[in-house]
C-alpha cells in the first residue's frame, strides 16, 4: 500500500469530509439516507471521476477500518435486546427467512452466472444484511417505529445483523485458508458463535460493574469523557480479540456495543461515540465509494466482468428474498408488506460485507461494483416504498403505537 505525506493526508481528509458532509446533506434533502450521498461523494472523488482519493493508501485504509469498528459498535449500542422479547418469535422467523432465502437465491444466481463457489457464498452473504439505521430512521419519521410492524422489523434486523456477521466471519475464515467443507464451515461458525456467546456471558457480569466503578473514579478526580473513552477501548479491544480468536473484528465491535448498551452511562457514551462517528464513519463510506470503478458497470467492456448484470440479478434476488420474509410469520396480523419492505435496505452493513469481499480478494472490481450497485439500489427504494405502504395502511385505519402490539402480534 502507498503512504502519504502529512500535507497530502490533511488535504485528503479535508476533501473527503467536506464532500461527505455536502453530499450527505443533499441526499437527505431529497428524502434519501445520508449514506447514499457519502457513497456518491466517494465515487466522484475516486479513480472513476476525479482521482483524488485512493482507498488503497494504507492510511486511508486504516481510517476506514476504524470507521467500520465505530459503526458496528454504534449499531450494537443502539440495539435493545429486551425489545426482541416482545415480538421474539415473529422477528426470529422473519430474520431467519430473511437470511436464508436471499443467501440461497444469491448463491444460486451467482453459480448460474459462472462464479466460483467462494465468490457465490460471499455474494449471498451480502444479501443477508438489513440496515437497522436506515429502516429505523424512516419508520421514526413515519411515526411507525413503535408500531407492531416497526418492532418486528427492528427485531428482525438486529437478528439479521448478528447472523450476517457470523456468516461474514465464516466466509472470511474460509478465504484465509479455512477448509471449504462441512467440517470447515462448522468449525468457523462455532468459533464465531462461541466468541459472541462467551463475550456476552462474561461481559454482562463484568462490563456494567467496570463502567460504574470508572464513573465514580472519574467524578472524584474530574476526568472528563471517561465512560466514552472506556467504551472505545472496549470496542477496540474486543475487535482485536475477535480477530485473534479466529472470528471477525466487526463481531467483536458489535458485541462491545451490546454489552455497553445495558450500562447506566449509555446515554453519555452514545453522545461521545456519535461525535467520534461523525469523523470516522463518513470516511469509511467515502472510501467504499472510491473503490467503485464505474467502468466495471459498462456492459460493453470485457473487463467489466458482467458487473451490471450481477448487480441487477442481486437486486432482484435481494428484494424478493427480503420481501417474502415479511410474509413468513403467518400468525402476525399486522401489515406484512411493510415488514417485507422494511427488510429490503442493505445500507451500511451490506457495504461492510462488500468491502470485506474486496479486501479478502474474493471480489474483483467487477463483482464489487455489482454488489455495491445492489446495496445502493435496495437502500434507495426502501424509504419511498415504506412511505407509500405506511400511507396506504393508515388510510385503512390501522392501529399504531404500543397499544396495538399485544393486539396484532399473536405468537405461535
Amino acid at each position: 500500500m502507498e503512504h502519504l505525506e502529512v500535507s497530502q493526508f490533511l488535504g485528503m481528509l479535508v476533501v473527503m469530509l467536506a464532500a461527505a458532509k455536502i453530499c450527505g446533506a443533499l441526499a437527505q434533502a431529497i428524502g434519501q439516507p445520508a449514506v447514499l450521498g457519502e457513497l456518491f461523494a466517494g465515487v466522484v472523488l475516486g479513480a472513476s471521476v476525479l482521482g483524488w482519493v485512493d482507498p488503497k493508501i494504507e492510511t486511508i485504509h486504516m481510517l476506514s477500518e476504524l470507521g467500520v469498528i465505530v459503526l458496528l459498535f454504534a449499531i450494537g449500542l443502539e440495539t435493545d435486546l429486551k425489545m426482541l422479547l416482545k415480538v421474539g418469535t415473529t422477528s426470529a422467523v422473519v430474520a431467519m427467512v430473511g437470511v436464508a432465502l436471499p443467501f440461497f437465491l444469491g448463491y444460486v444466481a451467482c453459480r448460474m452466472l459462472g462464479k466460483t463457489e467462494i465468490v457465490s457464498i460471499m455474494a449471498g452473504a451480502t444479501l443477508t444484511a438489513t440496515s437497522v439505521g436506515i429502516t429505523a430512521r424512516v419508520l421514526s419519521d413515519l411515526g411507525k417505529l413503535r408500531a407492531p410492524e416497526g418492532q418486528v422489523i427492528l427485531g428482525a434486523a438486529v437478528i439479521d445483523d448478528i447472523l450476517g456477521l457470523v456468516i461474514l466471519a465464516v466466509v472470511i475464515g474460509l478465504t484465509e485458508g479455512g477448509e471449504l467443507s462441512v467440517r470447515g464451515i462448522l468449525t468457523t461458525t462455532a468459533t464465531a458463535f462461541g466468541f459472541l456467546a462467551v463475550t456476552l456471558l462474561l461481559g454482562t457480569l463484568i462490563v456494567p460493574r467496570l463502567f460504574t466503578g470508572a464513573s465514580r473514579i472519574a467524578k472524584r478526580f474530574d476526568f472528563p469523557a471517561t465512560p466514552s473513552i472506556l467504551a472505545l477501548i472496549l470496542a477496540l479491544g474486543l475487535a482485536w480479540l475477535a480477530e485473534k480468536s479466529g472470528s471477525a473484528l466487526i463481531v467483536g465491535a458489535f458485541a462491545a456495543g451490546l454489552l455497553v448498551a445495558v450500562c447506566p452511562q449509555v446515554h453519555e457514551i452514545e453522545k461521545g461515540i456519535t461525535s467520534l462517528g461523525q469523523l470516522f464513519v463518513p470516511l469509511f463510506f467515502v472510501a467504499v465509494g472510491a473503490s467503485v470503478d464505474l467502468a466495471s458497470l459498462d456492459p460493453t467492456k470485457p473487463e467489466s466482468g458482467g458487473a451490471l448484470l450481477i448487480g441487477l440479478v442481486l437486486i432482484i434476488t435481494g428484494v424478493i428474498g427480503k420481501g417474502v420474509a415479511g410474509f413468513a410469520p403467518f400468525w402476525f396480523k399486522g401489515n406484512k408488506k411493510i415488514v417485507g419492505a422494511g427488510m429490503i435496505p442493505r445500507g451500511e452493513v451490506g457495504l461492510i460485507f462488500a468491502q470485506k469481499g474486496l479486501e479478502q480478494g474474493v471480489f474483483d472490481i467487477g463483482m464489487f461494483g455489482g454488489v455495491t450497485l445492489m446495496v445502493m439500489v435496495t437502500t434507495m427504494i426502501a424509504p419511498p416504498l415504506l412511505k407509500y405502504l405506511a400511507a396506504e395502511y393508515v388510510g385503512e385505519g390501522a392501529p399504531d403505537g404500543d397499544g396495538a402490539l399485544d393486539e396484532l402480534v399473536n405468537e405461535a
